[in-house]
C-alpha cells in the first residue's frame, strides 16, 4: 500500500500472483488502450473511470500511455473529454491534486470517430495509434495494444475482423494485440459457440479477455486464499460438514429505463449463468497445483462439467408487479426478474450438497453475499438448534464482510446459549484502505497478461451447457414467472424451495456492521 492524497491505494509492485514472464510485458514499448463504443454508457461509467484510477495510482504512466476513444458518434476530442468529465470526479469533494491529475488524464484521451464494420474508421484509428508509438520512439511491433469493447455483443465479430484486418501490431518484438470483451457473451450455447468461432477465427485464446467483473470483488478474489491458505477450512469444506451454500444477488431497484434490453436476457442470463457461478466455481473447485491462470482455470471447469442437469421443480421463477409497465418491455414478456435454483455438483467432496444460485429486481434490499451453512451438531446438548447453525457467511457487497456465524454462552448466571458471530468487516479492520473497483484490477491484469480471473473458451461452453436447457423452456413458454411485489423477498415459493434443500433460516439474529 502507499498514501496518495490523504487514501491508501494500491502500490505498484510485483505481484505473486503474477507469473515472472509477466513482469517483462510491464517493461515492453508504449501502451495504447483503445475503448470502443467510448461514448456509451459502460465506458463512462466504468471503463474510464477504472482508467483514470490507474492512472492516479501510477500504473499507467503518462510518458508510456495513451488512451483512444472509437465510437460512431461525430464529437472532437474535447467533446469527449467535457463528457466524461462528471464520471471520473465529484466536483464538489475532489481535492486540488485531483483535479490536477484529471486535467492531465484527459489530455491522454484521443477521439476518433468511425463504423464499427467497415475499415476506413479503424484505419484512421491506426494512423492515430501508429503516431502515438512513433511519438514514443517505440519499434514497429513491440509496443502494446489493448481493445477494450464497451459494445454490445452483436457488433463483435465485425469489429475484431476490423481490429485484425487494420489495427494489429505490424511484428512480433515483445508486443501485443489484445481484447477484452464483455457479457453477455451470447445466449445460449448455440449463439457463444458461433461467436467464440468468430472471434476464435482471429485472435488466439491468450489474447482474448472475456470479462466478468464479479472476478475482479475484492471478496471474490479473497476467496481462493481463505480456502487454500487456512488450515481451520480444509477438513470441513465438503459435504460431510456442510449442509448447504446459498450465492445471492439482490438488487431493490427494477430494471428503470433498461427494460428493453434486460427483457432480451432475463435474470438468469444477466447475473446468474455468469456471476454467481463464477463464484460457485471459486468456492466448489479443487486445490489447483498452483497460482498459474491455466491451473487455476482448469479446476473450474471440472466443476461446472460435474454440474447435473438442473431440475424444473428446483427451480423458481419470478416477474415484479409492474415490470411490464414499462414501454419498451411486451405486454406479454415472460422473462424473469427474480430466479432462485439449486444446482447439484456430482463429485465425491459435494456430492447431496444443494447449492441454491438466488438473483432478484426489485426486492426489498441490496446485497450480495455467499452463505455456507453447516450442519447440525449431532448430540445437541445445549438445546440450541432453534437458534441456528454455524455459518460462513462473505459479503460482497455493500459492506465487505466476512464473518462466522457461532453459538456461544449469553453473558450472565443462565447456562443459556445465544447466536454470534466472528467478524472480519473491512471497514472497521482496514480503515483508510480504498478497495479497488473490479474493472480497475482486471484491466490491469489485461495489462500485465494474467488471465486468472477471465473466462475461458471451454469454461464458457460448460456454462452454457448447465443453463440453455432450462432457458430454452422459458423462453418457448413452458416455465412461467410469477408475479410478486416490488419491495419484496420475492416469491414466497422461493423460500419454500430453499426450505426443502434444507437451508434452516436463524431467527432473533441479525447481522450489523460494526461502527468505526
Amino acid at each position: 500500500m502507499k498514501k496518495m492524497g490523504g487514501e491508501w491505494c494500491l502500490e505498484k509492485r510485483s505481484d505473486s500472483f503474477r507469473n515472472p514472464e509477466q513482469e517483462t510485458l510491464l517493461e515492453a514499448g508504449c501502451l495504447s488502450v483503445i475503448v470502443l463504443g467510448a461514448s456509451g454508457d459502460l465506458a463512462k461509467k466504468k471503463t474510464f473511470p477504472a482508467l483514470f484510477n490507474l492512472y492516479r495510482q501510477g500504473f499507467l504512466p503518462s510518458d508510456e500511455v495513451h488512451i483512444f476513444g472509437y465510437a460512431r458518434t461525430k464529437i472532437s476530442d474535447d467533446e469527449l473529454r467535457s463528457r466524461l468529465h462528471g464520471y471520473l470526479v465529484d466536483e464538489k469533494s475532489s481535492s486540488p491534486q485531483q483535479s490536477e491529475d484529471l486535467s492531465k488524464f484527459l489530455q491522454l484521451i484521443k477521439y476518433v470517430s468511425g463504423s464499427y464494420d467497415t475499415e476506413e474508421g479503424f484505419k484512421r484509428l491506426d494512423e492515430e495509434i501508429s503516431q502515438h508509438e512513433l511519438s514514443k520512439n517505440s519499434n514497429e511491433g513491440s509496443s502494446r495494444r489493448l481493445f477494450y469493447l464497451a459494445l454490445p455483443p452483436s457488433v463483435y465479430p465485425s469489429v475484431c475482423r476490423m481490429i485484425w484486418n487494420c489495427c494489429m501490431n505490424k511484428s512480433d518484438l515483445g508486443g501485443w494485440t489484445r481484447i477484452v470483451v464483455e457479457k453477455p457473451f451470447g445466449k445460449d450455447l448455440e449463439s457463444a459457440e458461433n461467436l467464440s468461432a468468430q472471434i476464435g477465427e482471429l485472435f488466439d485464446e491468450p489474447q482474448i479477455y472475456r470479462i466478468d467483473h464479479y472476478l475482479g470483488k475484492e471478496l471474490v478474489q479473497n476467496m481462493l486464499v481463505l480456502r487454500f491458505a487456512n488450515r481451520l477450512f480444509v477438513p470441513l469444506w465438503n459435504r460431510d460438514n456442510i449442509d448447504n451454500v446459498q450465492i445471492v444477488f439482490r438488487e431493490d431497484f427494477g430494471t428503470e429505463g433498461r427494460g428493453g434490453y434486460f427483457d432480451e436476457y432475463g435474470i438468469i442470463r444477466d447475473i446468474i449463468q455468469n456471476h454467481l457461478l463464477q463464484v460457485l466455481c471459486l468456492i466448489a473447485m479443487e486445490k489447483p497445483i498452483s497460482l498459474k491462470p491455466e491451473h487455476i482455470r482448469d479446476e473450474k471447469v471440472k466443476v461446472l462439467q460435474s454440474v447435473l442437469p438442473i431440475k424444473d421443480d428446483e427451480v423458481v421463477l419470478g416477474q415484479y408487479e409492474g415490470y411490464r409497465d414499462d414501454p419498451t418491455v411486451p405486454d406479454l414478456s415472460n422473462t424473469p426478474t427474480f430466479a432462485t435454483m439449486i444446482l447439484r455438483i456430482h463429485n465425491e467432496r459435494w456430492e447431496g450438497v444443494p447449492f441454491i444460485l438466488k438473483a432478484g429486481k426489485a426486492l426489498n434490499s441490496r446485497k450480495a453475499e455467499i452463505r455456507i451453512q453447516f450442519k447440525d451438531v449431532p448430540g445437541d446438548i445445549f438445546k440450541c438448534k432453534k437458534q441456528g447453525r454455524n455459518e460462513l457467511v462473505i459479503r460482497l457487497q455493500p459492506s465487505e464482510a466476512i464473518y462466522m456465524k457461532l453459538t456461544v454462552k449469553q453473558p450472565g448466571l443462565d447456562m443459556s446459549t445465544v447466536q454470534s458471530e466472528l467478524d472480519l468487516s473491512y471497514g472497521q479492520r482496514y480503515q483508510g484502505v480504498t478497495i479497488p473497483e473490479a474493472y480497475e484490477r482486471l484491466i490491469l491484469d489485461t495489462i500485465r497478461g494474467d488471465q486468472q480471473h477471465f473466462v475461458r473458451r471451454d469454461e464458457l461452453k460448460a456454462a452454457w451447457e448447465i443453463f440453455t436447457p432450462l432457458l430454452h423452456r422459458i423462453d418457448d413458454g413452458e416455465m412461467k414467472p410469477i408475479p410478486y411485489k416490488s419491495g419484496s423477498r420475492g416469491p414466497a415459493e422461493a423460500d419454500e424451495l430453499l426450505a426443502k434443500a434444507g437451508y434452516l433460516q436463524t431467527h432473533g439474529y441479525i447481522w450489523i456492521p460494526p461502527t468505526l
